[in-house]
C-alpha cells in the first residue's frame, strides 16, 4: 500500500501461473519477504478449478523483486516466523494428515535447508477443532502457535511449555503495545493477554 493509497503488486504469479492465495508473511532483516501460499482463499480450496499451480508453495521475494520457490512439498503451509537470529524459519502445516509445526535452517542465499518436525500437532487436532495456524516467536526464541482451541507455547528445542486455551479454533497471534501484550484471534473473538 503506497503512501498515496494506491496499491503496488509485489508478486502474483510463479513461472507464469497465478499464485494460489498468499496467506501469511514474515520479513527478514535484509528486506526479503517470506510467505506461504496455500489455496485457502479459493472457493473450492484444493479442488478449485481456477487453481493454476499444482502445489502449495513457500516463497522468498528478494528486495529487488526476484521470487524464489523455497518449498513445494507441504500440502497446507500456513503460519510463518523466524527465530530471533533468523537462522531458523518456522512454518505450520495444517494438513489434517500431518498437522505440525516445522523448522527449517535458513541458508546463506536465503534458501532453506532440510526441515524437521518441530512439534507434532496431530494429537491435539484429533481432540480439538482447528489446526496449526499463525505463529510468532518471542525475544527468547520461544514459539507461540495458534492452533486447535489454544495458543501452544514451545521452548526453542520444541519442548511444550504450556497452552493458553480459548475453547475455539485459534487463528493467529500478534505482539502489541510495547511487546508486553499478546493479541489472539480466536474464531469470532479478539483476545488480549498482558
Amino acid at each position: 500500500l503506497e503512501p498515496d493509497g494506491s496499491k503496488t503488486v509485489l508478486a502474483d504469479s510463479y513461472r507464469g501461473k497465478r499464485l494460489n492465495s498468499p496467506n501469511d508473511v514474515v520479513f527478514k532483516s535484509d528486506g526479503a519477504m517470506y510467505f506461504t501460499d496455500p489455496p485457502f482463499g479459493l472457493p473450492k480450496t484444493f479442488d478449485d478449478p481456477g487453481k493454476e499451480l499444482d502445489f502449495s508453495g513457500v516463497y522468498r521475494l528478494s528486495p529487488d523483486g526476484d521470487l524464489m520457490l523455497l518449498l513445494f512439498d507441504i500440502k497446507a503451509p500456513n503460519g510463518i516466523a523466524f527465530s530471533p537470529d533468523e537462522k531458523i524459519l518456522y512454518l505450520t502445516d495444517v494438513d489434517p494428515k500431518r498437522s505440525a509445526w516445522l523448522a527449517f535452517p535458513v541458508l546463506e542465499n536465503g534458501a532453506l535447508g532440510q526441515g524437521r518436525v518441530f512439534h507434532d500437532a496431530t494429537m491435539w487436532r484429533k481432540k480439538r477443532s482447528g489446526g496449526p495456524d499463525g505463529i510468532k516467536v518471542d525475544i527468547h526464541g520461544n514459539l507461540y502457535g495458534a492452533g486447535p482451541e489454544a495458543v501452544y507455547i514451545f521452548a526453542p528445542d520444541g519442548t511444550h511449555l504450556g497452552s493458553v486455551f480459548t475453547g475455539v479454533p485459534t487463528g493467529n497471534i500478534a505482539w502489541g503495545d510495547d511487546g508486553s501484550s499478546l493479541y489472539i484471534t480466536a474464531d469470532t473473538r479478539l483476545l488480549r493477554i498482558r
